[in-house]
């Protein structure tokens, strides 16, 4: 990457948690069983996501042996269980991640006072003491350790450095400040990031986490703002999927981070190519299909209708198109013939199935696809021709009288 005087400035690597199966897992409907949660994680394993959370495993026998079946199936990247601050918890999440070849223990606790008060009882120094005690205990069991720090988006500043200090004190390594209801705002949620950075003095050997959900739509902002704030991990999932409205999707921040690559000056080691499969491939294994209009995979991510819009991608895609479709695994755009389609689109989807129409032929078969639009929404290829066979065959015939 060069600045503006020419210069090379390095790229900084942002790893990606993926939380799919854990985060993921938890909404309504995503419930996976022991092989489609092994199918899937081989899957993310080979996406390229450098940390895959594999399940709550105090939460079910089933997932504990969910997790427990993932850590030992994937090599390529590390496996992380979660666990609150508690030993039972703890204990559960090591036995489920002990065949790991590459594991991790993610602990949290919440730090907000709403959550302190009505749901954990705790006075703030009491919280201090469990993140210290179980961080520690977490750390004397496994190499790498990482803390979250739950509703940090809603935790008083000072109190919120000093949660994460005891954590690091205690051995975490990673550190998450997720905005666990998605009610941060991307201008606060990048300033947090400074102050417990700044209070860390820079925060050397330690790795800044943002995990952000989509309650207000703002997941993905969210996300950016704190990779600009700092944050070198980011914890999300495929499809969006996750609590309530979400978690920030991964392949719209992928595609995002590469796309403004030159402004943010940061890279993932996700390969895009196979950012379409693996949406598929979540979409199969739950039945939840992605809405037509959502980011990266959704159907019409890569579908142009509009005359317009279809004239610049004929004459050159980067008039609408920021990114090919099949950069991202898509198998080609798709030039939708409907009532907002031109005659230039029109021309190129006949030549595809076969027909070179004449300037009248074109016209004659644009008048029909116009006036079936009206009524059917959409043209199908079957539909077209049909279209093309009536004005050819007429024209044909047209032509013969006249030369008789």
């Amino acid at each position: 990457m060069d600045n503006v005087s020419g210069e090379k400035v390095p790229v900084e690597n942002v790893k990606i948690f993926d939380t799919t199966l854990r985060d993921g897992e938890q909404s309504p409907g995503f419930s996976m069983t022991m092989p489609e949660k092994i199918r899937m994680a081989r899957q993310l394993e080979s996406l390229g996501v450098d940390i895959i959370e594999a399940g709550f495993p105090i939460a079910s026998p089933g997932d504990l042996e969910g997790t427990r079946a993932v850590a030992r199936e994937i090599k390529g990247c590390t496996v992380a269980a979660l666990a609150r601050a508690r030993r039972d918890d703890i204990d559960a999440a090591l036995d489920g991640i002990s065949q790991a070849k590459h594991p991790r223990l993610h602990t949290f606790l919440a730090t907000s006072d709403l959550h302190l008060h009505h749901k954990l009882r705790l006075t703030r120094e009491e919280a201090l003491e469990a993140i210290s005690t179980n961080v520690r205990y977490a750390r004397q069991h496994c190499a790498e350790v990482e803390f979250s720090a739950e509703d940090a988006s809603r935790t008083e500043i000072n109190f919120l450095c000093k949660a994460v200090k005891a954590a690091v004190d205690a051995g975490a390594t990673i550190i998450n400040l997720p905005d666990t209801v998605g009610y941060a705002v991307p201008e606060e949620y990048a300033a947090m990031f400074r102050d417990v950075i700044a209070f860390l003095d820079g925060a050397p050997g330690i790795t800044l986490s943002a995990h952000c959900h989509d309650d207000l739509g703002l997941g993905v902002a969210n996300s950016l703002a704190a990779v600009q704030a700092g944050a070198r991990q980011l914890e999300l999932t495929i499809n969006g999927i996750g609590e309530r409205a979400g978690n920030a999707a991964l392949e719209e921040v992928i595609v995002l981070l590469n796309v403004r690559q030159a402004k943010l000056g940061v890279t993932t080691n996700v390969h895009l190519d196979k950012l379409y499969a693996t949406s598929r491939l979540l979409t199969e294994i739950t039945g939840a299909p992605v809405s037509p209009n959502k980011a990266v995979v959704g159907a019409n991510a890569f579908a142009h209708e509009a005359g317009i819009h279809q004239d610049g991608i004929l004459k050159n895609p980067l008039t609408y198109e920021i990114i090919s479709p099949e950069a991202v695994g898509v198998p080609k755009r798709s030039l939708v013939l409907g009532k907002h389609s031109g005659r230039n689109a029109l021309r190129a989807a006949l030549v595809e199935i076969g027909y070179t129409p004449t300037a009248e032929e074109l016209d004659q078969c644009y008048k029909r696809v116009s006036a079936l639009a009206d009524e059917a929404k959409t043209v199908s290829t079957r539909d077209l021709l049909a279209i093309a066979h009536q004005v050819m065959r007429k024209h044909s015939s047209e032509t013969a009288l006249t030369a008789e």
